[in-house]
């Protein structure tokens, strides 16, 4: 057969169907379209059968427009080709049109429309059975008006298959191999295989339909949907459930239903996971499938294992397809056999059991009937969590909005979750204002962690220890209304035990606290360097026994007592026999033993240890060492913010690089690098660290927290924070070692863990804390720096010679030719140009926080010096210390450095130990003595300088 003949072969088959499908439209669809029903059931099967009568109606007109195309070709043309044949290059368009035809006719056999149609009251139906009569017979010898119906509304279009089918083998059977044969090939495959889905989907309708009629109304009003099909009964494959659970089994293509007497439980099969591995104990000759749903997991019995294969297969496939949204092609053919459905799923689900999801709709991915992955939790009370879910409960990283009872409100928590409880890092943002962050444990605030309340009443900030979900342990709380600071220790939310009170005017005293009164006595160190030592009450008004020495050196020692309306009184004796306070009063240094520096805040400290004993694991590491959020109102509406904003790096710093790099980078030089990179990146978990630190630090010692009584405090906490980063540095150099198989190399400098720490660590973390430790030292320093820029400033008032002469430096070192004289300018009268460079060197000290950096400017210094008197004396030349202390304070004078003497004292208890009674040592020690001689010079000596200078 050529393509020819097989288009005149079309040509006439085409012809016979279209006829035969008019007088089917004629003789049944019209009739029974006027035969409209009244009751409900009826209405609702007569929307399912204008939907069939549409689809019918899109097959004949679709025969109609191919048959007049080709009859048209016929006429004008007589040379064909493949291309002329539709059923072969509109095959798609064919398959899918009978593919929805046969599902809907499917539908409306399943519902029993033919024996409702048939049933119809309508008169128009009515006069029209006679004529239908005799007109079915045509097609069936069937009596049953329903039966033949329903084959009068599928055979005739099976069988015009059938023929398509013929004449496609027929033509492929002469065609040449090549393209054209392929595309034959191919069209013929398709259509046997639509010739197979019909069957299976008329087989599974009837099936189907039978179920319905066998079971009561009660099942069959709340199961039964034109879509649905049954797949498999327990009464034709017997199975059964565990703890005889059901009496029948039934699996469709959308549920998994168990029926138990007059009730049943459905299952929607797109979250059942079917598992052969039965864990439970079966019966001797029993054989068990495992069946978990997303609130129970049951077991079905086979009594061999063939029939266990095919439930398993017919689960499975069902499930499959029922993933896929659509049936396979054809049902139970070769497109699906073999594949399982997968274990991870995305699905939507409303939890019905007790529990703690109870009522909520879980969104998201599932892993083998448990939420695991990302997803959105909603309850009905207004509760969501998005995040991270592993084996059914919240873990890794989630946001949680809990409604506040009493207002419009929420509390919004991002944090990270382990087994279903808060835990680790987080960020709270509750609905009264107050934000917390830090650490939790089991949905309780523990740990480190800062609460802060914004509103503008009763503003407050607390950074410290919690326990339990109460302030316990160490920790600074800052009262903005009152102006004060307390830095102490806590029990449940109360100060309890010692504690430091700073206020903003200055004043700082220590207490004995219980449950936030103070008990016993105390010291109050005042503005004026006054010093309180015994009882006082809250407004710092003394009462009972107690001494108060005043700054002049008086000592006022008996009872006080306040009277109301007669102010403060005292009993008890004046000593007036010393001059002034020793600075070991008026400077007392608080808090040293009552907060050892190693027990302030180990909150931090244990997060990090903690993260390395676990291994440092890459899921982990946001939850032991922190992050950084975005805490903006907008972050609390969104549903679908799953993640916070991290700050953008150019280096990367995943925990797996981090440990090779630490192996890479042991070398002193190399290593120095690469901690300043790390100490500096928000990411790396050292910085984060530090980040940390610095929090804890500002929080203390910062605004209020300024104050000269808590310098040492702070000074050794500085110490003590490069000990613990290098303590964790390695840490985790250690288990970088020990992932690779190698053992950490020994110290071959003899260099102690303190001493690294000093060497290496505190200079590249002192610029975090400088500003606040500096400050401290100048209110330390401040007298004597007040004293020392007196001195500086009437220093400054000699011109270049007169100054080296009252400083008694030796004349021949004088470099006079430094002294370029302008026209009327005499060289008397010169200043600030004698040892300029030594001068500018030495006013960089300022410029840097490093006390290595500072010795070295001072070094340079001295060189400076020694290299102008050099080039005086025209000769190489040795500055003795006789010599040396003038011309330095010469330079010290012109370089003006405001406290110098902080400076100094910063230097002296931050510089390396290795630098003690050396050079560094040395020269620090030449500048503390030009620094104390320029502040005690004599008044009357200033003056007597003064004379001399205006005569």
């Amino acid at each position: 057969m050529c393509a020819a003949e097989a288009t005149a072969s079309l040509l006439q088959v085409e012809e016979t169907f279209s006829a035969c499908l008019a007088r089917i439209d004629a003789l049944i669809l019209k009739p029974l379209l006027q035969a409209e029903p009244c009751d409900q059931k009826g209405k609702e099967n007569f929307k399912l059968f204008l939907l069939l009568n549409d689809l019918f109606q899109a097959l004949w007109n679709l025969t109609e427009e191919n048959y007049r195309i080709l009859k048209q070709k016929c006429s004008t043309s007589e040379s064909f080709c493949i291309q002329d044949i539709y059923t072969v290059w509109k095959g798609d368009l064919f398959l899918s049109l009978h593919i929805r035809y046969f599902v809907t006719f499917a539908n409306y056999v399943v519902v029993h429309g033919f024996e409702h149609a048939t049933k119809s009251k309508s008169e128009a139906w009515k006069d029209h059975k006679a004529v239908l009569k005799q007109f079915l017979t045509d097609f069936t010898s069937e009596t049953s008006m329903s039966l033949a119906l329903y084959t009068v509304l599928q055979k005739p279009i099976r069988d015009h298959i059938d023929q398509y089918i013929l004449l496609l083998t027929k033509l492929n059977e002469v065609l040449k191999e090549g393209s054209e044969k392929n595309v034959v090939t191919s069209a013929i495959k398709e259509y046997v295989k639509l010739q197979s889905f019909i069957s299976q989907v008329l087989d599974e309708a009837c099936f189907t339909k039978s179920l319905w009629k066998s079971l009561g109304y009660k099942f069959t009003d709340m199961l039964c949907v034109p879509e649905r099909r049954l797949l498999e009964d327990s009464k034709n494959l017997p199975i059964s459930a565990s703890m005889n659970r059901s009496d029948r089994i039934l699996l469709f293509d959308d549920v998994l239903v168990l029926i138990q007497g007059n009730s049943f439980q459905s299952f929607d099969l797109k979250l059942v996971w079917v598992d052969e591995n039965c864990r439970e104990k079966s019966a001797p000759g029993m054989y068990g499938l495992r069946i978990i749903t997303p609130e129970e997991t049951f077991f079905l019995f086979a009594k061999d294992p063939q029939m266990k294969a095919v439930w398993q297969w017919k689960l499975n496939q069902a499930v499959r397809q029922a993933l896929n949204g659509k049936r396979d092609f054809p049902l139970w053919g070769k497109t699906g056999e073999g594949t399982e459905p997968p274990s991870c799923r995305f699905f939507t689900y409303v939890f019905r059991l007790e529990g703690k999801f109870k009522s909520a709709s879980y969104e998201g991915e599932w892993h083998w009937g448990k939420p695991h992955g990302k997803g959105t939790l909603k309850w009905r009370d207004g509760r969501n969590h998005v995040g991270d879910f592993k084996e059914g409960l919240e873990h890794g990283f989630g946001i949680c909005l809990v409604p506040r009872q009493s207002e419009d409100r929420y509390d919004c928590y991002k944090c990270h979750w382990y087994e279903g409880k808060m835990r680790g890092y987080g960020i709270c943002e509750y609905g009264n204002d107050m934000v917390y962050k830090g650490y939790f444990k089991d949905n309780v605030r523990q740990g480190f962690g800062i609460l802060e309340k914004f509103s503008a009443e009763h503003p407050f900030k607390y950074t410290g220890q919690w326990e339990n979900d109460k302030k316990n342990g160490y920790g600074v709380w800052e009262d903005k209304d009152r102006g004060e600071r307390y830095i102490g220790t806590w029990l449940d939310d109360h100060k309890h035990g010692q504690g430091i009170v700073v206020t903003q005017s200055g004043v700082c005293y220590q207490r004995t606290f219980h449950a936030d009164k103070m008990v016993g006595s105390g010291i109050l160190l005042l503005e004026d360097d006054s010093v309180y030592e015994g009882n006082f009450t809250e407004d710092l008004t003394f009462v009972g026994k107690g001494k108060l020495s005043f700054a002049n050196g008086f000592i006022l020692e008996g009872t006080f007592t306040n009277k109301s309306g007669q102010g403060l009184q005292m009993h008890g004796t004046l000593n007036t026999s010393n001059e002034q306070l020793d600075d070991r009063i008026t400077k007392a240094q608080l808090g040293l033993e009552e907060f050892p520096v190693e027990k302030r805040w180990k909150g931090i400290y244990d997060q990090f240890l903690e993260f390395i004993h676990s291994g440092c694991k890459e899921e982990t590491e946001e939850s032991f060492t922190g992050f950084h959020i975005q805490t903006s109102k907008e972050l609390r509406k969104s549903q679908e913010y799953l993640f916070c904003q991290r700050g953008t790096e150019d280096v990367s710093w995943k925990i797996e690089d981090i440990l090779e790099d630490l192996v890479q980078h042991q070398g002193l030089e190399s290593l120095q690098t690469y901690l300043e990179k790390a100490l500096k990146s928000s990411l790396h978990p050292l910085g984060k660290l530090l980040k940390a630190l610095a929090i804890a630090f500002q929080a203390t010692y910062s605004g209020i927290g300024a104050n000269r009584h808590l310098l040492t405090m702070a000074q050794e906490e500085v110490k003590y924070y490069a000990k613990k980063i290098w303590e964790f540095y390695q840490g985790l150099l250690h288990l970088a070692l020990e992932q690779k198989g190698q053992l950490p190399a020994k110290c071959m400098d003899g260099d102690t863990s303190d001493q690294k720490a000093c060497n290496v660590v505190l200079p590249l973390i002192l610029p975090c804390f400088y500003p606040e430790l500096f400050m401290l030292y100048m209110l330390y320093h401040e007298r004597e720096d007040d004293l020392y820029c007196q001195g500086i400033m009437d220093l400054s008032l000699f011109p270049d010679i007169k100054l080296l002469e009252f400083l008694d430096v030796q004349k021949h070192l004088w470099p006079l030719k430094d002294l370029t004289l302008t026209t009327n300018q005499r060289q008397s009268l010169i200043k600030d140009k004698c040892f300029l460079s030594a001068t500018e060197c030495l006013q960089k000290l300022i410029t840097t926080v490093d006390p290595r950096e500072k010795l070295v400017i001072l070094q340079k210094t001295y060189e400076e010096i020694e290299s102008t008197v050099s080039r005086v004396v025209d000769k190489d030349y040795k500055l003795p210390m006789d010599d040396l202390l003038p011309l330095l304070m010469y330079v010290v004078s012109r370089a003006k450095i405001q406290h110098l003497g902080a400076e100094i004292h910063l230097i002296r208890d931050l510089m390396e130990p290795t630098n003690r009674g050396g050079l560094y040592d040395f020269l620090l020690t030449a500048l503390e003595s030009c620094y104390e001689h320029i502040r005690r010079i004599r008044l009357h000596q200033r003056e007597n300088c003064h004379v001399t200078h205006s005569s």
